[in-house]
């Protein structure tokens, strides 16, 4: 009987330990079903000026984007997501860290609110955290392939105080300004009228002093040498001519590739660049397809000087502009493949948007239309109009987010900040304010309205408009301050 009973006994305890196994690999599996999987990674794809409209899964029936729509289908979509800015560096700085741009102080008052020289001095003021430096300390390896667009160096030519890798990003290929007209030859310069704007206003303000003077010294009330003035118009001359000179050479000193802090192109070259920035991600993901790992893909397309490879030139029915989206198109695709070849989209949530609206107005030197589609929405890029700053904003985490999930809410590119930091593990700061909110609960329709009961839409530092969202969800209205 004492055997019996002993084998009874382990017979029991074997049998608990099974059971226990069995629970807890079902709620491991559970879990992992649920998208709670531990430090899950992140791709994150902006486009540069793309029109909410040019999307399939928005709308348009014309323009060929199967794999951007593909994350709409398996994943969430956003029908009020917002820019928190209608210009690119503004609105990155904004998204990067989670607070509008006047926050950090990338908030211009003079009429040009975005950085063109890649020599100048300012950028993304150091003491800001961005999501991928909170990452970074949370054993994230993180890159930027790119656009960057929030400075470079502070106080000489290699202090970097403004660069990606200072700013949470352990690898960085891309370009640190941004893609326009003078980095491309044959499109044309975003320059040339404002330079002769200026030159003319000069020279009618030359012309004006002369008449004044000639008549001044015809009546007597101007006695002695001039040569005051001859000194004064040499050096108006000199200035201008370097600031021609200057401009002239704009594609030299400003289009740049670089990789992490070595300039490895200058000019860079467009030929087949939308592959190289899609093999850069890549060979990223492969790299680290056993650690988390932070993706950012800031896609130059489809801001002008436009380009397309052999392959897609001329493919599109909306010319050289449609030729971009369906190559950015195909990047977002191979990048998508990337995931599934290693395992990963379970792991992994994806994220599509664009840094504002699409700029309407731009029409290429030979009159070809070289904007994008806003959809039903008014205006476009560099207004707080609903064209200029609602944006696409699609989610895809297998497991975590449902298929053809519908969220019409509004939301900000702000949002992605928490969001995040929260499924990373980290912590939000605490000695700064963060306007965004974490879309999780939305995502997975644990809630279903928008935390933001107020959105504060400024071009640059200028507040143009306040959103607000009431709390009975009776209302929405938004409010100019003209």
């Amino acid at each position: 009987m004492s055997k019996m009973s002993a084998f009874e006994m382990f017979s029991s305890t074997s049998k608990r330990m099974i059971l226990l196994f069995h629970v807890l690999f079902c709620l491991w599996d559970a879990s992992n079903a649920n998208g709670s999987v531990s430090k899950p990674n992140f791709v994150i794809f902006m486009a540069d000026d793309l029109g909410i409209g040019d999307l399939g899964c928005y709308g348009n029936r014309t323009l060929r984007t199967p794999n951007i729509d593909k994350l709409a289908k398996e994943g969430a979509m956003l029908t009020q997501h917002i820019a928190a800015s209608p210009l690119c560096t503004p609105s990155r700085a904004a998204f990067l860290t989670g607070r509008y741009s006047i926050r950090s102080g990338i908030a211009s008052i003079h009429r040009s609110g975005v950085f063109l020289f890649a020599g100048a001095s300012g950028g993304l003021p150091p003491e800001e955290i961005t999501f991928a430096k909170l990452l970074q300390q949370e054993g994230y390896s993180t890159a930027l392939i790119g656009k960057w667009h929030l400075g470079i160096n502070c106080n000489s030519s290699n202090d970097f105080c403004h660069h990606p890798l200072n700013h949470g990003f352990d690898y960085f290929y891309g370009i640190p300004v941004t893609n326009i007209r003078d980095c491309r030859p044959g499109h044309g310069s975003v320059f040339v009228r404002g330079v002769k704007m200026y030159i003319n206003t000069t020279l009618q303000m030359v012309g004006i002093a002369l008449i004044s003077l000639k008549t001044a010294r015809y009546f007597g009330l101007l006695r002695g040498p001039i040569r005051a003035l001859g000194y004064f118009f040499l050096m108006t001359s000199v200035l201008l001519g370097l600031l021609v000179l200057l401009l002239y050479n704009y594609r030299y000193l400003n289009c740049i590739l670089m990789r992490n802090y070595t300039i490895i192109q200058q000019p860079w070259i467009y030929e087949n660049f939308t592959q190289r920035l899609t093999e850069e991600a890549k060979r990223f993901i492969k790299r680290n397809n056993e650690a988390p790992f932070l993706l950012f893909l800031s896609y130059p397309h489809v801001h002008t000087a436009l380009f397309a490879s052999q392959d897609f030139e001329g493919k599109s029915k909306h010319g050289l502009y449609g030729d971009n989206v369906e190559e950015m198109d195909y990047s977002v695709g191979e990048i998508l493949h990337m995931l599934d070849q290693w395992h990963l989209s379970e792991k992994t949530l994806v994220y599509f948007t664009s840094d504002q609206g699409a700029h309407i107005e731009e029409i290429s030197i030979n009159g070809e239309v070289h904007g994008g589609y806003n959809g039903i929405y008014k205006g476009g890029k560099s207004t707080n109009w609903e064209g200029g700053i609602r944006v696409p904003g699609l989610f895809r985490w297998p497991g975590a987010v449902k298929p053809n999930t519908l969220i019409d809410e509004p939301t900000s590119n702000m949002d992605i900040f928490p969001t995040v930091i929260k499924l990373a593990g980290a912590s939000l700061p605490k000695d700064r304010i963060i306007d965004g909110h974490d879309l999780m609960p939305l995502l997975q329709g644990n809630a279903v309205r928008s935390k933001h009961e107020f959105l504060f839409h400024y071009c640059n530092a200028h507040l143009n408009a306040v959103r607000w969202h009431p709390g009975n969800n009776s209302e929405r209205a938004t409010f100019s301050t003209h």
